[in-house]
């Protein structure tokens, strides 16, 4: 779809509103955008980012419809094929354009993409492009998701392409952000899945577009932020270290035994006054975790033993919770077993990157005695006190 952003600047990218999952891990709840730029300067051309290759054709009907005749640089952001994919048919219907990347995105481009070396050229942080009357510079913004990325900043409009950065997976008519509660959401699913692992590096990015005068941001998912403040500011908090008086409770339970300390457990807190969120992982929009472990201060999974360890479904939160490296600061265990068992060390082995600080567990032998009710209420007296000096 050809839209026009500013004289001469278009959006030809595409939308994809029946993709369901990505990288055939990620829920999509709401489809998602292949967003890719066309800029046409007084002498030169130039493309950020391309497209996912099923929608080749698309794109290209987009760029006719643009009347783009030639094209003298595609500037790949980021290596990933859902934006660097269709570069190689981009450059069988443009053999003079020059792709332009960082110095790591070099060697995955002709990896994944088996270009040939005289057809990609490096740029540094910092270098500019001039295409006549719109000068593009290059700023060096790595591991947003990936170790090569980088952001395309338009001088003259101010407006930076960062690619994934700032993105939303969210199939939308809007070419601008109209809903900014909806687009809030999105955006907070989308880096709680893919940037919170990067939450520091993130910070220091964020710190480097200080420098820069930001009218609109416009990423390859998602609508365009013609107020950029919204998104920078939720990024500002989310990279912070600063956490929500708040408890998450991933559990998952067999008999019913780790279910009644659970529910126990969760009432407990609520009438303590403590905002909670229980996650059945039975049945679990694991994105709708991952947004939850942005900035709650508490996590306490609770599993069932199986054999002599957690639950599979606790296994999978446990480690999720480790790979995205969350700012949580507390965490702890419910739990149940029949006969013997490790449950809980091999759970919290799951979980090394958890820099936090472990609460006792509670782990019943069945359904449960009265102690082990008495050791919840310790647990919640535990997390009250430490929530109310946060």
């Amino acid at each position: 779809m050809l839209r026009k952003i500013k004289d001469d600047i278009y959006s030809v990218g595409v939308i994809d509103w029946h993709r369901k999952l990505f990288d055939e891990l990620i829920p999509l709840p709401d489809g998602t955008s292949y967003n890719s730029y066309f800029i046409q300067g007084q002498e030169k051309n130039a493309i950020i980012d391309t497209v996912e290759p099923d929608f080749d054709q698309e794109f290209l009907d987009n760029l006719e419809q643009a009347g783009v005749e030639k094209v003298d640089y595609i500037i790949s952001n980021h290596a990933e094929q859902d934006h660097s994919g269709t570069i190689p048919v981009l450059l069988e219907k443009y053999p003079e354009a020059e792709v332009l990347c960082s110095a790591k995105a070099k060697s995955m481009l002709l990896d994944l993409l088996e270009l040939k070396e005289d057809q990609i050229r490096v740029v540094e942080d910092g270098e500019t492009l001039d295409l006549g009357g719109k000068t593009l510079e290059f700023i060096d913004t790595p591991w947003v998701h990936w170790p090569e990325t980088m952001s395309t900043y338009l001088q003259e409009e101010n407006i930076l392409f960062p690619c994934d950065f700032f993105g939303s997976h969210l199939a939308t008519s809007d070419l601008y952000v109209e809903d900014e509660a909806e687009v809030f959401k999105a955006a907070k699913r989308y880096y709680a899945e893919i940037m919170m692992p990067f939450r520091k590096i993130i910070k220091k990015n964020l710190a480097k577009l200080e420098d820069y005068e930001i009218d609109m941001i416009a990423p390859s998912h998602g609508p365009i932020y013609d107020n950029p403040e919204m998104i920078l500011d939720a990024y500002h908090d989310w990279v912070s270290d600063e956490v929500k008086p708040q408890v998450i409770v991933p559990y998952v339970s067999m008999h019913g035994s780790t279910d009644d300390l659970v529910n126990y457990f969760i009432d407990s807190l609520i009438d303590e006054g403590i905002k909670v969120k229980p996650f059945n992982l039975t049945d679990v929009d694991l994105g709708d975790l991952a947004i939850s472990l942005v900035d709650a201060s508490t996590v306490v999974f609770g599993s069932p033993t199986v054999l002599t360890g957690p639950h599979p479904a606790a296994v999978y939160a446990a480690y999720l919770a480790n790979v995205l490296k969350p700012k949580t600061r507390y965490a702890s265990i419910i739990g149940s077993y029949g006969w013997a068992g490790r449950m809980t060390d091999k759970l919290l082995d799951l979980m090394p990157n958890l820099k936090v600080e472990l609460y006792d567990p509670v782990v019943a032998k069945g359904h449960g005695a009265d102690e082990d009710y008495q050791e919840i209420d310790r647990l919640v007296a535990e997390i009250k006190t430490d929530l109310e000096n946060l």
